[in-house]
């Protein structure tokens, strides 16, 4: 089923009974499939990643927030560096 966009405001409900019964809704902007309305699901993120997926992929220092010391926070006071110079 296609229904546009004001249609969908107005009948939400209705629509979400129907997705959660296993019907496919589509909503359309100016006529053109816009979005799907499909029932959540617990456990299905779609294309998220768990959290600690990839563990090792990154790492912070353990000093990351610590103050700079002078000469390298001279390098952000004196704005960007010209490769060509």
């Amino acid at each position: 089923m296609q229904v546009n966009m004001l249609e969908a405001k107005s009948r939400l409900s209705e629509l979400a009974r129907r997705a959660e019964a296993g019907e496919e809704i589509i909503i359309a902007r100016a006529g053109e499939p816009y979005m799907r309305l499909v029932p959540y699901r617990p456990g299905d993120d779609g294309d998220l990643r768990p959290l600690g997926a990839a563990p090792g992929a990154c790492w912070i220092a353990k000093d990351f927030d610590a103050p700079l010391d002078d000469g390298a926070a001279d390098l952000f006071e004196a704005g960007p560096v010209d490769p060509q110079t």
